[in-house]
This record gives C-alpha cells, sequence and structure tokens, in this order.
C-alpha cells in the first residue's frame, strides 16, 4: 500500500487527498476529474486550521454552488430540529455552515455564521475550537481589508494555541500574520512571522508546512532583493512538489521563478519560460478545478508576461494580456482588490507609451483609487504625482497639474517623507517660476530648501539658497 508523503499514513490509490493529514495527493491527472482538491497556494498562501473530520476548514474544494447549497440546508434542518427539542446546538455544525459560506465566497454570511460559532465554543469553554474560530475570524476579516481586526483575532488565536502546546497550529497562524503584514506593508514584522513559521516548522519536521511557509517568505525576500535565496528556496520547492506530483504546487514555484527572474532583470527568456510552463499547467487541470482557482493561478501569469512584452515592445499582446490578468483578479477577489492597482498602472504606463495620454491617465487615476481605498498612501501619491507630470508634460494644463502634485505633496507630508517633499516643492518652485509667479516660485524653493537641509543635503540646499537670492535679487530691482 501507499503510504502518504506527508504523514506516512497508509492511503489508498484513489485518494484525491490524505484522509490522515488533508494533504493533496494528484499522483495521476488524467484520473483526477472527478477527484476533490484540498488545497491550492495562494500569493502569499493562507492557512485555514483544521477542523474536525473530513469537511476541515475553508480550503478551495471543487464543489458545485448547488452542493453547497444542499449541505447548508441539510444543516440548518438538523439546526431547527434541536432549537425545536430544545438541545445546544453544536458550535461545530455552525463552523461547517460558515465553511460552507465561505466557499461560495458570500463572506457576510460565513462570518455572521462563524461569529455564533465562536459564541457557542467560548459558553462550552473549547478552547482549541475557539482558537479556530480567531483564525478563521482573521482570515475574513482579511479579505474585507480590515487589517487590524484581522491581527487581533490571529493574535488571539496564537494566544491559546501557545497555551495548548499546537505546534502544527502556530505554525500556520504565524504564516497567516505575516501575510495580513505583508499587506499593510510591515515587512520586517511579516519577516519575522513567516521565519517563525519556517523555523518551527522545520524543527518540528512539518514537511508540508516547511514547504508553504518557505514559499510565503520568497514574497517578502523579493522585496528585500535576496535573490540568491529565493532562486535557493524555490529549487528546492519545485524539487519536492515534483517528487509528490503536487501540481498546484509545481504550478505556483513556476509563477514565482517567472517573478523572480523578472525582477532581476537580467533573463526574461527564462521568467518567460517559467511563467507559460505554469498556463501549460493550469491548462491540464482546468477540468478539475473551479473558475475560481483558475483565475486565482492564472492573474500573476499575464501580468507579469504583460510587462514582458511591454519591455519587448509587443504593446498590443502586453495590453491584451493585462486586461486578461484584471479580468482573472475580478473573478476571484471580492469588489476592489488592491492587486487591480497593480494591473492598472501597468495599463496606464503601457497606454503612456503607446501615447495615449487620456487613456493612460484615466486609468493611473483608477489605479490611484484602489490604492487608496486600500489605505497605500505611499503609493497613491507616488502616482499622483507622476499624473502631474504626465499633464504638465503632454496637455499643458498648469492648474490641473498643480492639483495633483500638491495632492500628492500633502499626502507625502503626512507621511513624513522628507525626501520625496523636497523633490515635489522644487518641481513646484520651477512650475510656478516658468509662469511667472516669482513670490510663489521662491515659497516653494525655501521649503524644499529646508527639506533637503534636514536631509543633510548641503549641495542641493546651497543651490536652492543661490538660486533664492538670484531671484530675489531680480525681484528687488524690479520693483526699484
Amino acid at each position: 500500500m501507499k503510504t502518504c508523503p506527508y504523514c506516512k499514513n497508509p492511503i489508498e490509490e484513489f485518494w484525491s487527498y490524505c484522509r490522515n493529514c488533508n494533504k493533496p495527493l494528484i499522483a495521476n491527472l488524467e484520473d483526477a476529474l472527478d477527484r476533490n482538491v484540498r488545497f491550492t497556494y495562494g500569493e502569499p498562501e493562507i492557512f485555514h486550521l483544521d477542523l474536525e473530520e473530513e469537511s476541515d476548514a475553508y480550503d478551495d474544494i471543487i464543489i458545485k454552488d448547488e452542493e453547497i447549497d444542499q449541505k447548508i440546508k441539510k444543516i440548518d434542518s438538523t439546526l431547527e430540529s434541536k432549537e425545536v427539542l430544545g438541545e445546544p446546538i453544536p458550535g461545530s455544525l455552525l463552523l461547517e455552515k460558515s465553511s460552507l459560506y465561505y466557499r461560495k465566497r458570500d463572506i457576510p454570511e460565513a462570518l455572521k455564521t462563524l461569529e455564533l460559532a465562536l459564541t457557542n465554543f467560548k459558553e462550552e469553554n473549547d478552547l482549541s475550537n475557539i482558537a479556530i474560530c480567531h483564525n478563521e475570524l482573521g482570515i475574513i476579516q482579511e479579505d474585507n481589508g480590515f487589517f487590524d481586526q484581522a491581527i487581533y483575532h490571529f493574535n488571539r488565536s496564537l494566544e491559546i494555541l501557545k497555551d495548548l502546546n499546537d505546534t502544527s497550529k502556530i505554525v500556520k497562524v504565524f504564516n497567516n500574520l505575516g501575510n495580513v503584514y505583508f499587506l499593510i506593508k510591515d515587512i520586517e514584522q511579516s519577516y519575522n512571522y513567516y521565519q517563525k513559521a519556517y523555523q518551527l516548522s522545520q524543527q518540528e519536521n512539518f514537511i508540508f508546512e516547511e514547504v508553504k511557509s518557505s514559499s510565503n517568505l520568497v514574497e517578502v525576500l523579493y522585496l528585500l532583493k535576496d535573490y540568491d535565496r529565493i532562486k535557493g528556496i524555490l529549487t528546492k520547492n519545485l524539487d519536492f512538489f515534483k517528487d509528490n506530483e503536487d501540481v498546484f504546487g509545481m504550478i505556483q514555484t513556476h509563477i514565482k521563478f517567472g517573478k523572480l527572474y523578472y525582477m532581476m532583470g537580467e533573463d526574461f527568456s527564462e521568467s518567460l519560460q517559467h511563467l507559460t510552463k505554469a498556463l501549460e499547467l493550469i491548462e491540464l487541470i482546468k477540468k478539475n478545478i473551479t473558475v475560481y482557482i483558475k483565475a486565482k493561478l492564472e492573474w500573476e501569469c499575464f501580468l507579469y508576461l504583460g510587462k514582458i512584452y511591454s519591455l519587448w515592445d509587443n504593446l498590443t499582446k502586453a495590453e491584451n494580456l493585462f486586461l486578461q490578468s484584471l479580468e482573472a483578479v475580478r473573478i476571484f477577489e471580492i469588489g476592489d482588490n488592491i492587486k487591480e492597482g497593480e494591473i492598472l498602472e501597468n495599463l496606464a504606463e503601457l497606454y503612456l507609451s503607446k501615447g495615449d495620454i487620456d487613456k493612460s491617465i484615466e486609468y493611473y487615476d483608477l489605479s490611484c483609487e484602489i490604492f487608496y481605498k486600500f489605505g497605500d498612501n505611499r503609493k497613491n501619491a507616488e502616482l499622483k504625482f507622476k499624473i502631474g507630470k504626465i499633464i504638465l508634460e503632454f496637455e499643458e494644463d498648469t492648474s490641473k497639474a498643480i492639483n495633483y502634485i500638491e495632492e500628492a505633496l500633502n499626502i507625502y507630508e503626512d507621511l513624513e517623507y522628507i525626501k520625496e517633499c523636497a523633490i515635489i516643492y522644487h518641481k513646484l518652485g520651477d512650475i510656478y517660476l516658468h509662469k511667472g509667479i516669482t513670490e510663489r516660485a521662491i515659497s516653494n524653493f525655501e521649503s524644499a530648501r529646508d527639506y533637503y537641509q534636514k536631509m543633510q543635503d548641503d549641495y542641493s540646499a546651497n543651490l536652492l539658497n543661490e538660486k533664492i537670492k538670484s531671484l530675489r535679487n531680480q525681484t528687488d530691482i524690479n520693483i526699484l
């Protein structure tokens, strides 16, 4: 008899996942058409804590909406019967019902049902299930964009799990905390939690969690530009997924390799090869997976392929790929999502390179709205400054350009980004000088000079001092 590569327990040939540890076991893709796939690999991957028996968590099971509705009706019938008989409502049923709503992406119902389950488990003092509820609440709040609430629930789950010494679940919550900090751009905290998850899974020999934790860690390492470490992790992970015939892991690792070679900027053909391979594997299993999962796997492939073809000046193909990426994100995300902001920004850059200025500004504006909605103020300011400069260069509408540039300046000042403030004040000074509004120009140059002094950039500060003196002398001469 075969054994599970993760927990080493006996498994049946026809199983698509291990009934002992719930890990995926896709050994033969051609025979897997009717199998339920239990795990996908996100960017970065979230971790649901195991519930009771086989209907464990919120993982994307390939199941039709009608089947989910039937299961919900069956649970509702059981709950109604218990209510009529005056019997206690089992929290486990509410937890299962919430998971079904989550699979349908009915987030409000999932949240409401999960909160009821948490109340029941608290009354029973069922610490393990209380921890599970807090983790799942954290995932839902993260989906909703309430990151502070997500962090609160993940920390509550972690506190309980540490008391219970449940190291397997602790690894998963560490990853989830890493994810939410990654989303709010707290890279140091994100790295710390991913590293904790990785080290603990290594220590406890949780092979599957170790691979997924290292895969999450890669997302932070991209930002740190630690490309050698990324390459080592991905090479090891790809070998693991190939050995275990884990197609989802292979797809995600090829995508990560594609991103790596794109970011390194040395071999775009290598990037293209990995991204194309990922799409080929997705096509191979498309009959096995939902449209939702397919879109979740494809969006970054299309995005980075679009970036590559844009660099190669194949703008028509790049545009089609960016639009495919945008369509994919809108399939699997709830409402607006920050991923849309990234895609819209790439479309804006593409239209700018094509000389379609109106369309470029339109897409930059849409991108700004997304980043603003999700609290990425730095990116919002960066794009507003860019729009202002585009308007100044191509539309020559100075007043409109100044409005965008000053909006960017206000954001940067709130963020206390000294360098960016200095650059923008300098730019505004030049704009007003060009318009012949000398006093406004001098005022902006003085603000820029003050910021350069804070940065201890004496060279730039001295240059501006000379410029200000010269302008004041000219003003005095004109008055005389």
